[in-house]
């Protein structure tokens, strides 16, 4: 076990020797062989596998009084050391299995990466270890990818656990592994969905994918389906003040509320008034919900900055898919008004991103320039391909916008900041709409001083 004082340090150190999350979806995107296994089928089977080794099993989990709301939706030193107690369970579960099979394994390779599961699944285990350990009992559990073979649905086996499922807005995401339509990406996201429970959702894109969403609560045996319609979100006020803004989100909160109204009356919580009958409106809500909704912020969600200084408005959000990108655009539309130099930093590099660039402009939101960066926090000299593509796309779409690449999110800051300073000797404010990935926006925070809660 690692010491106290590097424990923080050498726990990040072992989650980097993990495969990553990148390698293992880059096998769905090779060629199927002459013999084709669906990787897909191996997950549950491998996943209980790992929690086994971990000393847990989903019925142990169970018993331990954790209950959760399982979410299939398109981050102390406490940490640290439950990093360390799960990798030396892992480690001590290798030897084991060694010594039964009587086979020679060197030490390096059952105390480091070899013998561990990849970086997802690894801390879905700490997820867990950190739930019994500290005796947690109420949680909000997202699928990684998908729902039907997901690592958090090997965590959730028993049926136990769960008190509700939450199926968010689908869209076309993780084509290799969960196919390249709405309606399949449905089949896999409704895995989630529990015997005897209720499953809450939204409209989606499509009545095939409500359709598929149906059918398989039906065949999970769900107590229902529940779909928050767009007849109800227009009905409510919604939350002034709250954090979180785009009338997407609205409809998100609206979910969430239905969710976790659900969850607490599942748990043995008695609801005062109209809220805790079967007549309840989002109206209803109790001031202790309407607070939270205030209140709940997620980084680089729908995040704006003020820079008094530079005279920027930064407008943050890591949206990478079709849907995501056309709302905030919608957003960034509403919000930058007319008078403003509006400016767009993007980049996207695992996914086909001039797609992603087109969904965005065709939310009707325009700028006067756009700034193409790769995720780097500084200068590597990277290729610049993908950025250059989208700089072509952008004068194809958009000619009037001037463009800019750079290698790194550093100096496309200091670009947008000179853009700036012009539009404020010209009496004008800058707005600058920065998106198309999570990887994107993690960097930029940090360029602007805001990396910090």
């Amino acid at each position: 076990m690692a010491e106290p004082s590097d424990s923080y340090a050498s726990a990040l150190e072992r989650l980097a020797q993990l495969q990553s999350n990148r390698a293992i979806t880059s096998l769905f995107d090779r060629p199927p062989s002459s013999t084709p296994v669906d990787l897909n089928s191996l997950a549950i089977r491998e996943m209980l596998a790992w929690l086994h080794r971990a000393g847990y099993t989903p019925q142990s989990l169970a018993s331990s009084g954790l209950r959760c709301v399982h979410v299939a939706g398109t981050k102390g030193k406490a940490f640290a050391r439950y990093v360390h107690e799960v990798w030396d369970r892992l480690t001590e579960a290798a030897r084991r299995e060694a010594r039964e099979k009587k086979a020679t394994v060197s030490e390096e390779e059952l105390t480091g990466p070899a013998r561990k599961p990849f970086y997802f699944r690894f801390l879905t285990l700490v997820a867990a270890h950190a739930f019994v350990s500290e005796g947690v009992t109420d949680a909000v559990v997202e699928c990684g990818i998908g729902g039907e073979y997901d690592a958090t649905s090997a965590l959730l086996a028993d049926k136990e656990q769960v008190t509700v499922a939450v199926v968010t807005q689908l869209g076309i995401d993780h084509v290799a592994m969960l196919g390249d339509t709405v309606e399949k990406i449905a089949w896999h996201k409704a895995g989630v969905v529990k015997q005897g429970r209720k499953g809450f959702t939204l409209r989606q894109p499509t009545e095939e994918a409500m359709e598929v969403l149906r059918k398989r609560a039906r065949e999970k045996g769900a107590e229902e389906l529940v779909v928050v319609s767009d007849d109800q979100v227009e009905d409510w006020e919604g939350v002034e003040s709250a954090r979180l803004q785009g009338p997407f989100q609205k409809r998100n909160m609206a979910l969430a509320v239905a969710a976790a109204r659900e969850h607490l009356l599942r748990t043995g919580v008695v609801l005062e008034g109209r809220f805790g009958t079967d007549e309840w409106k989002l109206g209803d809500m109790p001031e202790e919900f309407r607070r939270g909704l205030q209140e709940a912020g997620l980084r680089a969600r729908g995040e704006v900055i003020v820079d008094e200084e530079s005279g920027i408005e930064w407008h943050v959000d890591g949206a990478h898919t079709d849907d995501s990108l056309a709302g905030v655009g919608r957003w960034f539309k509403d919000r930058a008004g007319d008078g403003a130099v509006k400016v767009l930093l993007f980049n996207q590099q695992d996914r086909n991103p001039g797609p992603l660039l087109r969904a965005l402009l065709g939310s009707g939101v325009k700028f006067d320039h756009a700034v193409f960066t790769r995720n780097d926090e500084a200068s590597t000299g990277g290729d610049l391909s993908v950025q250059e593509a989208l700089a072509e796309t952008m004068k194809e779409l958009e000619p009037q916008v001037t463009t800019a690449v750079y290698d790194a999110v550093q100096p496309a800051v200091e670009h947008i900041r000179r853009l700036a300073a012009q539009a404020k000797e010209d009496s004008k404010p800058c707005k600058v709409l920065a998106t198309g990935s999570f990887h994107l926006a993690g960097p930029v925070l940090k360029a602007i001083g805001q990396d910090e809660p």
